[in-house]
């Protein structure tokens, strides 16, 4: 997607060779129209599979995963990051490791919201090293729901999380794909 690349070399901050900041585009701020673009070009992507759920984790991947279910025309489902007072107590629950967090966190989703009747769609803003997306999968296994695809925001390549996930057999479609960000620079793979 070339207005996604283009914003990200215009908005994006390499903080270190490893993390890029996307804070005006999707992890603090969100651009309505693109978000729906790229809902949309989500959507496109998995047009022929039967889908009835889309699927994220909070935070920052719910208003790509929400534009994507909106233009399917099936509810969202999130999983939370954090225990409340409201959660069901036998929720669907993994521990994952968060790679710009740099700290483990729980992932909730309650029971009721996901079963063997689901055909999800995985969405997400960024994978580095799969943790937590790994952890949302066992999840959804957990639930008897299947995986029609996982749809990635921004990949990058040079760290393990989309390949892994493509090596289990899953269709990983990624918008954009990042090679590096050493020296302070944002090179895409093509």
């Amino acid at each position: 997607m070339d207005i996604l690349k283009q914003r990200i070399r215009e908005e994006a901050t390499v903080v270190s060779a490893g993390v890029l900041k996307l804070d005006s585009l999707l992890n603090h701020g969100v651009d309505p129209q693109l978000t729906m673009e790229l809902g949309k070009e989500f959507a496109r992507r998995y047009a022929e599979h039967p889908i009835t759920k889309v699927i994220t984790i909070e935070a920052s991947g719910i208003p790509v995963a929400f534009a994507t279910a909106l233009t399917l025309g099936v509810p969202l489902v999130f999983a939370r990051r954090k225990k409340t007072l409201l959660n069901e107590p036998d929720a669907y629950c993994e521990r994952v490791p968060s790679f710009t967090k740099g700290i483990v966190t729980d992932l909730l989703v309650a029971r009721h919201l996901l079963g063997p009747e689901d055909s999800v769609l995985f969405i997400d803003d960024i994978i580095a090293n799969g943790d937590a997306a790994r952890g949302l999968l066992k999840i959804i296994e957990q639930s008897g729901a299947r995986v029609a695809g996982i749809g990635i925001v921004l990949e990058k390549s040079f760290q393990a999380g989309g390949k892994a996930l493509r090596e289990l057999g899953f269709q990983v479609e990624s918008l954009v794909k990042i090679a590096s960000l050493e020296g302070n620079e944002i090179v895409f793979e093509d």
